[in-house]
């Protein structure tokens, strides 16, 4: 067994339930297993863990659940002698398959597999341990703008379908229709009809006071707006979609609301960070990519002890099958989405910052990958850098990574042209 592995007078398998959970319980000493359920009540689960902690004197129990989030894992993580050990479900999944070959499965047997999991092959994880509070509260605030963003998304492309059905105008002279801009506009004049009866002193001023100070594009679009034909005359169309339209306006500026401020909260948390410096000194990183990078890293320098477990937890790291001839790559799918997307954009964004970071694009650009496996040879590239910066409490410094590539020489800089750039 793993020497850093905690001792236990306890294996508790618990799957979760929204009404209850089934939990398997062994004893370390007796081997009793003992096998019920608990309801999905903050007072009763508080109640039991309380009992465990006087049957077993304060000793450590590790429990492996299927998630390490929500809030039966945010009431476990309180007690100090809880080992929290979050199996994949995928992982679980695979098990359950080894063991029970027909795949029958219910809550009470998936408990069972969780605590053998755990009691059986403990040395193949690591024990979760909660990162500190302004490192979780970064992270929670991270993900979910990042959902927000998701569901903006979302909403813009059902709206640039429902104009495309009846008023595909509008998505030129709106603006982006992420904005409040676009939303003002379809509020106003949500129908080709609408906005044709509006003057042109009305339709300059509105584009002026939201910032539109490019006069050739305003009297353009004027020009653009009184000379325009309707794509359809049919009324059902038009006033079903005016309705759907504006409903999908009012979600987008509500949303557009809600990402403000978690933007200003944001910025208001994240230079307090003892780790904010590290992050924003990565090129490309600013004001929302660093406490991103902040979030998908932690504080925890214990969680990884080098860059490849970081690799392959993001994603970042291409999975490899070989089976006699047979050998194939492909991008990893088991992954936190939210890590893998923080990484990726990140990398294509240093593009625009980074001199070796374009030229190292622009070299498997040539070598005939696509954009996005570019990215992600890139991004892997980083994590390598990230993962130094990160270990050694150190800000990244371009100069010295140069200097390191100067030593080196590695093909692609070389080849790339790169260091004759630099020299």
């Amino acid at each position: 067994m793993n020497s850093g592995q905690p001792e236990l007078a306890a294996y508790i398998g618990l799957d979760w339930a929204d009404e209850e959970h089934a939990v398997c319980l062994r004893v370390a000493k007796t081997n009793e297993i003992r096998e019920f359920t608990i309801k999905q009540d903050s007072k009763k689960l508080h109640d039991w863990i309380n009992n465990l902690r006087q049957e077993f004197g304060g000793q450590n129990i590790g429990i492996a659940i299927e998630k390490s989030r929500g809030g039966l894992v945010y009431a476990l993580m309180e007690y100090d002698f809880i080992i929290l050990y979050p199996i994949n479900p995928k992982a679980l999944a695979k098990y359950r398959e080894s063991c029970c070959v027909s795949g029958a499965k219910d809550d009470p047997s998936d408990a069972a597999l969780l605590m053998d999991l755990i009691h059986r092959h403990r040395d193949r994880y690591t024990p979760w341990h909660p990162d500190t509070v302004e490192t979780r509260t970064i992270q929670l605030l991270c993900e979910h703008r990042r959902t927000l963003v998701d569901e903006q998304t979302s909403l813009t492309n059902r709206l640039e379908a429902l104009l495309k059905g009846y008023f595909p105008q509008a998505i030129d002279w709106a603006g982006d229709l992420k904005t409040v801009q676009a939303c003002d506009f379809l509020a106003k004049w949500p129908s080709l009809s609408s906005v044709q009866k509006a003057k042109p002193t009305q339709l300059r001023e509105f584009y002026i006071d939201h910032s539109c100070r490019r006069s050739e594009l305003i009297e353009k679009r004027v020009r653009d707006i009184c000379d325009a034909k309707p794509l359809t005359k049919d009324n059902a169309i038009i006033q079903s979609s005016i309705l759907m339209v504006r409903a999908t306006v009012d979600a987008i500026r509500t949303i557009l609301g809600a990402i403000k401020l978690f933007n200003q909260e944001i910025e208001d948390v994240f230079p307090k960070h003892p780790d904010s410096e590290l992050f924003q000194s990565f090129p490309g990183a600013g004001e929302v990519m660093a406490p991103r990078l902040l979030a998908a890293m932690g504080s925890d320098r214990s969680r990884f002890d080098k860059a490849a477990e970081i690799q392959q937890f993001s994603g970042i790291a291409p999975v490899t099958k070989k089976s006699g001839k047979m050998h194939y790559v492909h991008r990893r799918y088991a992954c936190p989405r939210f890590v893998r997307q923080s990484f990726h954009e990140w990398a294509r964004l240093s593009i625009h910052y980074c001199e070796w970071a374009q030229s190292y694009y622009e070299y498997q650009r040539a070598k005939g990958k696509r954009h996005h496996a570019a990215i992600r040879s890139l991004a892997f590239k980083w994590i390598r850098i990230v993962f130094r910066c990160w270990k050694g409490r150190t800000p990244y410094d371009e100069d010295v990574y140069m200097d390191s590539l100067r030593r080196t020489k590695p093909d692609w800089a070389v080849q790339s042209g790169l260091l004759k750039k630099v020299a």
